[in-house]
């Protein structure tokens, strides 16, 4: 390519190329837009005025330029997480002197600790209980009033603490006993108990076989008319409400392997204005008592 190609064209109206042809495509040589200019030279101007007053330029280790205005976001965070500590404290002060049982008659006690109780139980509770408290298959339902330990905000407040065949000291415990891995009692007793416990609940017709059964080795725990005992954990078998399956099948694994859920203790891991707030708010699920 010549130098003449590089020289204005000869027409006043054709524009100027940079000499570039590819495949006889020329290039031509418009200048930027000067308000693109401007704004391209304000953009430095800016950042040179941002390294001067604010945090920029890091050095060796975690130290860095610090800024005339000496701004920094996690001192920022700080703060506002220290605010809101405080404004917490207060309450958090109120809600554990204040009676357990007194908490659900102060609306503004009432409102933040079902707040508290509502995050808390998303973070610890949900992975077992479910997102809402609707349980599942070995993990109680804590919508409904059928209760294990007791539904009471002092029951409820007193699980949360030192859980259920925990590592707490003073955990509740109560086992189901394998009857059939035991061979207390044979796959024929076990299955006619089985029927006898369907029948309480209206799932079976039962025998006299069963029923003598239940009352030698089942009455102990779940009572003479089967109706549980919170004292040891012993569910009621005459609700239709079961906590691993209410099948005949389920119901015969139940009696032949026996049953011990675990519920971690939260005492130490939860402080004692979280755990209240975990207990009223699962107490107004819809099944406290």
């Amino acid at each position: 390519m010549s130098a003449a190609d590089n020289k204005p064209q000869t027409h006043p109206s054709d524009p100027e190329t940079t000499g570039h042809e590819w495949d006889g495509i020329k290039e031509f040589n418009n200048p930027l837009p000067r308000w693109w200019l401007w704004t391209f030279y304000a953009t430095i101007i800016w950042s040179i005025g941002y390294w001067i007053l604010m945090p920029a330029w890091p050095f060796l280790g975690d130290d860095y330029s610090k800024g005339l205005l000496g701004y920094s976001q996690r001192q920022e965070l700080a703060d506002e997480l220290a605010a809101a500590e405080a404004a917490r404290s207060e309450m958090n002060a109120k809600l554990v002197k204040a009676d357990l049982s007194k908490i659900e008659d102060d609306p503004q006690l009432l409102e933040y600790a079902m707040a508290g109780g509502r995050s808390a139980f998303g973070v610890n509770c949900a992975q077992c209980h479910g997102s809402v408290g609707q349980g599942a298959p070995g993990y109680p339902n804590l919508q409904d009033n059928d209760w294990l330990w007791g539904g009471t905000l002092e029951d409820i407040s007193t699980t949360i603490h030192v859980g259920i065949r925990s590592t707490h000291e003073d955990t509740r415990s109560g086992d189901m006993p394998a009857f059939g891995l035991d061979e207390t009692l044979n796959k024929e007793e076990i299955a006619a108990v089985a029927d006898y416990v369907l029948s309480l609940s209206g799932n079976g017709s039962g025998n006299e076989k069963g029923a003598e059964i239940f009352a030698e080795n089942c009455a102990a725990c779940h009572g003479d008319d089967a109706k549980g005992n919170q004292e040891v954990g012993a569910p009621n078998l005459t609700d239709n409400i079961w906590l691993y399956g209410g099948d005949r099948a389920t119901v015969i694994e139940t009696i032949t392997k026996g049953r011990g859920g675990v519920m971690p203790s939260w005492e130490g891991k939860l402080d004692e204005a979280t755990i209240r707030q975990l207990a009223v708010y699962v107490h107004t699920l819809g099944g406290g008592e």
